[in-house]
């Protein structure tokens, strides 16, 4: 008995009422026992329905069962009591959530510590003792406990899986190399095991190499960051700090174009009132003498008025004024339009210089740590038609304008709004209406040094002078707003790499007609709209 008792637990003899042993055990009609005190005491609350059923298994019964002691099973508790019943385990050996259980404990099971791959069984801490202790269970391969142990027997043959088929690369049984995999090139699961685990480490090489590598582009990533950051705040206080300057330079200018006026005002005004003061004493003075004369001309006393026409009868002289010429319309237009010359000047070096500030800034990138390859990074093939964004990521037309009708127009790998930028070299384009049909387009690019865009940078290409024309109506003008925005993204026209036509400029894949003809065919603009799109331009 005490050697059985070793393999019982306390569970087994607890009434699952109290959760104590029994006492005074009864065994109802079902076969579950119980405390006599604790199903009386369940029972008693029923008297009212006069149905009364197990508290296990819910079998009811009518009238209420008498109850008698199971004087078997108290004796096995008494002795067990005796003989010393193993403790039961602690809660943690218990099966939870993701736990192994033990194939060979009943009622409620425990966690597996070890699965055996003879058996194809899972036992926990008492079950596995067996294996530990009989030397019949010696050589069975323990092991950690597993739960899908149905995976290493063989599907066809419930055979365990020891070989290893190279030929099919896949786990067999024996009775596998005598049928479908007869001829094969086998060995033992472990032999292939140290193979792949040679191949592997290989591999893990590999991968902690790349790693390395990763990790020393990384930090040089983040470091070129830093560095940005700080270049480009150095670089936005140096330019406030000049543009600064300047203004303060064109404000000083300002004011000493000011002070200028003035002074010529003021200068020209002071001789001016000396003038009108003069002229107004002159014209005082000759009316005073106008007055004497008219009124010696009524006097009746002859000598009186021979004696006063003497002095008065003097002539006036021409003083010491100066003769003066009076323009109607005295302005400053001249220095108006000095200054109007100095404004456009000024936009057009500001203008000029802007854009090499802003390709200068473009020039700037960190993503220069990366070997960006030949590959589009959409379909992971050589360009075709490659086409760079604003953003610098560059991909084959197609994949691009499957992408747009897919994301939108962003691009797919940064998602920044959609802007293609071209290589087309610098030129001219100009459109107007002709005889109130067609929209004629004419583009002018002359003859130039190919840069690092082109397929030759340093050589010379020939340049283009053409036409293309559009429908006169408002889906043409339409058109020719989007190409006019295309042309300004440098789109329209690039370089030739081709041996036929190489450095000549011609164009890209945006449809254009070169007769009026060929703008009126059924979808051309539609055509023409469709390819703006998948290049951001809509």
């Amino acid at each position: 008995m005490a050697q059985a008792a070793c393999l019982l637990d306390q569970d087994q003899f607890s009434c699952s009422i109290c959760l104590d042993l029994l006492k005074d055990p009864v065994t109802i009609h079902c076969g579950h026992s119980y405390c006599m005190g604790c199903i009386k005491g369940c029972w008693d609350q029923d008297d009212h329905t006069g149905v009364y059923s197990c508290p296990q298994c819910r079998e009811t019964f009518t009238p209420r069962p008498v109850l008698g002691k199971n004087t078997m099973l108290a004796e096995v508790v008494e002795k067990l009591k005796k003989t010393g019943l193993q403790a039961a385990p602690p809660a943690h050996c218990y099966t939870g959530p993701g736990d192994v259980a033990c194939d060979v404990c009943t009622g409620r099971k425990r966690k597996a510590v070890k699965s055996c791959l003879v058996c194809l069984a899972s036992y926990c801490e008492t079950h596995i003792q067996f294996h530990y202790e009989s030397p019949a269970f010696k050589k069975h391969k323990l092991v950690k406990a597993t739960g899908n142990l149905q995976e290493k027997i063989c599907s066809h043959h419930d055979e365990p899986l020891k070989i290893y088929c190279r030929t099919d690369q896949q786990c067999i049984c024996y009775l596998c190399t005598i049928e479908d995999h007869r001829g094969h090139d086998t060995v033992s699961v472990s032999t292939a095991r140290a193979e792949k685990e040679k191949q592997l480490g290989a591999t893990q090489s590999k991968f902690q190499q790349r790693i390395q590598e990763r990790e020393k582009e990384l930090q040089d990533l983040r470091q070129a960051v830093q560095s940005l950051k700080r270049s480009a705040q150095a670089a936005v206080e140096d330019s406030e700090r000049i543009f600064t300057e300047m203004i303060r330079s064109i404000e000083r200018r300002c004011s000493e174009v000011k002070e200028l006026i003035r002074d010529q005002e003021k200068a020209e005004v002071s001789r001016a009132e000396g003038l009108l003061e003069r002229l107004e004493q002159e014209i005082a003075e000759l009316r005073r003498r106008d007055a004497e004369l008219e009124q010696l001309s009524h006097t009746e006393d002859h000598i009186h008025f021979l004696q006063s026409s003497k002095s008065l009868c003097v002539p006036p002289g021409p003083g010491d004024l100066p003769t003066i010429t009076v323009i109607p319309h005295v302005s400053f237009e001249a220095v108006r339009k000095c200054v109007s010359e100095l404004k456009e000047r000024l936009e057009y070096v500001c203008k000029g210089e802007m854009s090499k500030i802003s390709r200068a800034g473009r020039a700037v990138g960190v993503h220069g740590c990366f070997t960006e390859g030949e590959t589009c990074p959409l379909c992971m093939e050589p360009f075709q038609k490659k086409q760079r964004l604003m953003c610098t990521h560059a991909f084959c037309a197609a994949c691009l304008e499957r992408s747009v009708e897919r994301l939108g127009l962003q691009c797919p790998v940064c998602q920044q709004a959609l802007r293609v930028l071209g290589d087309q070299p610098e030129g001219q384009m100009t459109w107007k209406i002709l005889d109130l049909l067609h929209i004629v387009i004419e583009y002018n690019i002359p003859d130039g040094i190919q840069t690092e865009a082109h397929p030759n940078p340093g050589k010379p290409f020939t340049g283009i002078q053409t036409q293309a024309c559009l429908p006169e109506s408002p889906v043409g003008h339409e058109v020719v707003k989007l190409l006019q925005r295309a042309f300004e993204q440098k789109l329209i026209f690039t370089v030739a790499a081709t041996h036929g036509a190489a450095g000549r400029v011609i164009y890209t894949d945006i449809p254009h007609a070169s007769s009026p003809g060929e703008c009126y065919l059924h979808g051309f603009l539609q055509r023409v709209k469709a390819v703006l799109r998948a290049k951001g331009i809509e």
